[in-house]
């Protein structure tokens, strides 16, 4: 192991945990915060249009959530195998599942690009989409499929990065990449005149230029694991393990997806304007939850090393640490949000109607933020750790086993309310499943390893 690869070892298995974990997580929330602004950017200058083009947004994010998906799987698949290696001492390994998760990921993304751009309007329909709507969306995403092999790949080695414990560098990449879009939006949208074809340009471009800062560091030696075609070969163990321990990630965002295709599809039953109402609260309370993603997402890499190096009592006191500064992070802000929800929908539209739906739904949901942390924090632990099933169990709770049943169940008894509601109670119920879970995986870790 060269000096550089060891230092970072030694950083990551003896620096105490509660200022390893705030010094990864503060970059990575400032990542998921400039990130989900970039968003509301988007969600902001279009909504300026009109209401239909406000809801084509909302209809888009559930594509963009099926990129994350893809890139996360390989990116959090690569990762947890990455940083067991690393703890492990073992380099040359970390490099080879970096390599592969990569051009993994840019094949299917070109794949699915491609077939989404020849199905395009039945796809759309699929996501959500009313006639009225569909116009728009059909413009925006355009824009969106062509970038999105540049933007998978970006997912993958952001979450790489992060799993080194180089929160720094992927923040750059992020941080940058969001910069530029939220200037370009109202430039293309109104400067240009360009409308929604500016947004999505301005998106495309951005996760371009994302893409190739975050490149650089892995061309530059920058990371411990590296990118290289000597590295890369079809070895399907390696990419099994980038499945398995990915597809958590893959069934969390994909479900995330599935379930934005259902609330854009109930909403739908009550008008753009519920669609756009539920599309500006997600957005708004999203960008609470990535507080709590983030430092949880600080926490990550700390449980991979020091599981792969055998120090399971660091396990234990990283989590702990992490769930309860998130719980004490996101209770705040969900109260400060539920005080000031008609302000929040408001900036985005003023319509009586948008408002009336969108203040009670997004109420709602700052309560269930409560209940969110321990789900988000077991899911991790279980990922990081290599706990494939319970990883991929605890995945698909909140927004799939839960959620979708809640929803379609609750529209049916309550109307629009059920549809407000679908997700805080989805949240509560995931925080009763996961809680024993919990308590009994950190009873069974075992005690720690004698050497590293």
């Amino acid at each position: 192991m060269n000096k550089s690869n060891s230092a970072q070892l030694e950083k990551m298995t003896t620096t105490p945990v509660g200022r390893l974990v705030v010094t990864l997580g503060i970059p990575t929330t400032i990542s998921m915060l400039v990130t989900n602004i970039y968003n509301i950017a988007d969600t902001y200058f279009v909504s300026r249009i009109g209401i239909s083009a406000s809801g084509a947004v909302g209809i888009v994010f559930g594509f963009m959530s099926v990129l994350q998906a893809i890139g996360f799987m390989f990116g959090q698949g690569a990762g947890s195998n990455i940083s067991r290696h690393l703890g492990a001492g073992d380099e040359k390994s970390a490099s080879q599942y970096a390599t592969l998760s990569f051009v993994s990921a840019f094949v299917l993304s070109v794949v699915i690009g491609i077939i989404c751009l020849i199905f395009l309007k039945p796809f759309l329909r699929l996501l959500g989409s009313t006639e009225t709507i569909l116009p728009y969306a059909a413009t925006y995403v355009t824009f969106i499929i062509i970038a999105s092999p540049f933007t998978v790949c970006g997912f993958v080695m952001n979450n790489i990065l992060r799993f080194e414990g180089k929160a720094n560098l992927a923040m750059i990449g992020l941080v940058f990449g969001a910069l530029l879009n939220i200037i370009g939006d109202p430039i293309l949208i109104f400067g240009f005149g360009l409308g929604i074809a500016g947004a999505g340009i301005s998106t495309a471009v951005s996760q371009i230029i994302s893409f190739f800062i975050l490149l650089s560091f892995f061309v530059r030696g920058k990371t411990s694991s590296k990118l290289k075609i000597s590295h890369f070969k079809p070895d399907f163990s390696k990419l099994r393990d980038i499945i398995t321990i990915g597809f958590p990630s893959m069934a969390r965002q994909g479900l995330q997806s599935i379930s934005t295709m259902f609330l854009n599809n109930y909403a739908a039953l009550y008008g753009d304007a519920a669609v756009a109402a539920m599309s500006i609260v997600s957005r708004i309370t999203f960008l609470i939850f990535a507080v709590g993603l983030g430092i949880g997402q600080g926490y990550q890499p700390v449980c991979g090393f020091n599981y792969g190096a055998g120090k399971y009592s660091r396990v234990k006191e990283a989590f702990r640490f992490t769930l309860i500064l998130s719980q004490i992070l996101l209770g705040a802000l969900a109260v400060i949000c539920i005080f000031i929800a008609p302000y929040a929908v408001g900036w985005f539209r003023k319509d009586p109607e948008v408002l009336e739906i969108g203040v009670l739904a997004l109420r709602l949901q700052c309560a269930g933020l409560f209940f969110q942390p321990l789900g988000v924090m077991a899911n991790m632990t279980f990922q990081g750790s290599g706990k494939a099933l319970a990883a991929v169990f605890s995945s698909m709770l909140r927004s799939g086993l839960f959620f979708i049943p809640t929803i379609v169940i609750g529209a049916g008894l309550f109307g629009i309310l059920g549809v407000q509601s679908a997700q805080p109670v989805s949240d509560i119920l995931t925080f009763v499943t996961m809680l024993p879970m919990t308590v009994y995986y950190m009873k069974k870790l075992p005690e720690d390893k004698e050497t590293v």
